[in-house]
């Protein structure tokens, strides 16, 4: 927290990352197709191609104009009515005139868990996403703090990110497990040699690739999600609402409730699953005056 962040700075990285993960990712895509084709027959390997180069781009464009609208299809979530969720609306429509953004599309998600996690490409384009058990079990400065967390990340642009990493990386794994599940039914000449080889190939990136979607909570470094913390404190000008709900979540959420895809889990405040990896920095390292430090 002794850092001071910047955050023209942050906004501009998240912005040029989210490129690079597209083109990245696009890439990824093309080789896959690749190493398939000339695993498999290489004869076909122009057609495979041409198809993996047109997937890879339609994919990236479709990822990135709907990855809000995916990330809380995801997880089954239904857009929140106003007339029901009443107190939920009027937190968030306060903080987005505390911190001057636009207010995002909101979403409960039916879990008796403490969670929240905001998506979309960008502030204007954003959707916050809550549990039923946050909306039930935080008291009004608990959930404000929530929410206000999740509106840092919109703000610094993060959700671009963050999303097209859960999103993205996704599909690259399920391309390798389509490829893996497909040697069952592998025909063709099994004894050329650089078939062969090419068929090794393709059976290692099928086995690396679900690792990186585990690797994607490194991609949300907790220097995110504190300087989301220090902006939810100055939204709210509130520090005990977010350490009062972040003691909830760790005391609510030992038991994992929900089961989500761990692609999508490191989106959350607090993972749904069980992971070895946090992405929210421990409750030990948060405290009232670091929080308030914000403030100044």
């Amino acid at each position: 927290m002794a850092d001071r962040i910047d955050f023209r700075d942050q906004i501009a990285s998240n912005k040029w990352k989210s490129l690079f993960l597209m083109f990245g990712v696009a890439i990824i895509i093309v080789l896959l197709g690749y190493v398939i084709s000339m695993a498999f027959d290489p004869g076909y390997t122009f057609v495979i191609m041409i198809i993996a180069i047109i997937f890879s781009l339609l994919y990236t464009w479709f990822s990135y104009y709907n990855s809000g609208k995916i990330a809380v299809w995801s997880v089954g979530a239904k857009e929140a009515e106003r007339s029901r969720y009443r107190d939920y609306y009027n937190a968030v429509e306060g903080l987005t005139i505390a911190s001057g953004l636009p207010i995002p599309k909101l979403y409960v998600m039916q879990s008796a868990q403490i969670n929240a996690f905001a998506s979309g490409r960008n502030p204007k384009n954003s959707v916050i996403c809550v549990t039923e058990g946050a909306l039930q079990k935080l008291d009004r400065k608990e959930l404000e703090g929530v929410l206000a967390h999740e509106l840092g990340h919109v703000a610094s642009y993060d959700i671009r990110f963050m999303t097209l990493v859960t999103v993205m990386v996704g599909m690259v794994a399920i391309i390798s497990e389509i490829f893996l599940r497909s040697l069952w039914f592998r025909g063709g000449n099994r004894d050329n040699k650089g078939s062969m080889i090419f068929l090794a190939i393709g059976i290692v990136l099928a086995i690396v690739a679900p690792i990186v979607v585990i690797l994607v909570q490194l991609a949300i470094s907790r220097k995110r999600e504190y300087t989301a913390d220090a902006s939810a404190v100055k939204f709210t000008r509130y520090p005990q609402g977010l350490i009062g709900a972040l003691k909830k979540i760790g005391h609510e959420n030992r038991v994992p409730e929900k089961q989500v895809s761990k692609a999508v889990a490191p989106l959350f405040i607090s993972a749904p699953i069980h992971e070895w990896i946090s992405t929210h920095p421990p409750l030990s390292e948060l405290n009232s005056f670091k929080l308030r430090r914000c403030l100044s």
